[in-house]
């Protein structure tokens, strides 16, 4: 893989990079701290995340999508909302442990306000966490916390509900679950065949072709279809859902 090619796919780690570098080279001392600190959070997602995945294909496998749909979907109401409460006030583990969990409850038919109200409780109104406020600051302080922090997650809720679409997190979720689309280097010829039909999601670097889309969307589905049949040298890769 070209070096433009890596950056362009790896954007993130890229910057990062770029940034620790630049504070080992302006201040070595916060970078010195700063990675220390990455390295932890990521000895600590190593442990936790596998764990959570287990656990969400667990939950997958055994509770049906109509039970989830009933508990937690559109028209489970407020009684939806007090669930979607309680499950992220009673779970354990940092809130980046969330997100797996909320994608299956998403992709079963759990509606966008109880995914963000199970998102925020699990963030700011766990039990264990509660219990060492009242600890440290009060009953009384933490009681009254709790009850503002809830009926505004209740109301981050609804209007999220509002905001975002099902048919977004849908599209993600089809990009990140089974739509991969690649160009093998050692096939291509660098024809021009692929970025002449669509330049919005291939161009042209070093002589080959690159894939310059993020993420692939059922939009783009057709157009990436017929590169893949008009390409010479069958130098395109797209596993849409894991039809190749």
């Amino acid at each position: 893989m070209k070096p433009l090619q890596m950056i362009r796919k790896n954007k993130l780690m890229f910057a990062v990079g770029v940034t620790y570098l630049a504070l080992l080279v302006t201040m070595p001392e916060k970078a010195t701290q700063a990675f220390g600190n990455s390295v932890y959070y990521l000895v600590e997602m190593f442990q936790v995340l596998p764990v959570i995945f287990l656990l969400t294909v667990v939950i997958e496998a055994l509770i049906p999508k109509e039970m989830i749909i009933k508990r937690f979907g559109e028209k489970s109401g407020f009684m939806g909302n007090i669930l979607a409460l309680v499950l992220g006030s009673i779970s354990a583990g940092p809130i980046y442990a969330a997100f797996p969990i909320s994608k299956m409850l998403l992709s079963k038919g759990a509606s966008v306000a109880n995914v963000v109200i199970v998102i925020s409780s699990w963030a700011v109104v766990k039990v264990p966490m509660l219990a060492n406020e009242a600890k440290f600051l009060g009953v009384d302080f933490m009681a009254a916390r709790w009850v503002l922090t809830v009926i505004f997650i209740f109301v981050m809720g609804a209007v999220m509900n509002r905001l975002v679409s099902r048919s977004s997190l849908d599209a993600i979720g089809t990009q990140l679950e089974s739509d991969k689309l690649s160009i093998n280097s050692d096939f291509c010829v660098g024809c021009g065949i692929c970025v002449n039909m669509a330049p919005n999601i291939y161009e042209i670097s070093d002589k080959k072709a690159i894939v310059i889309l993020d993420t692939v969307l059922p939009a783009h589905h057709e157009i990436i279809l017929a590169t893949v049949k008009k390409c010479p040298t069958q130098a395109i890769a797209y596993n849409q859902g894991g039809i190749r």
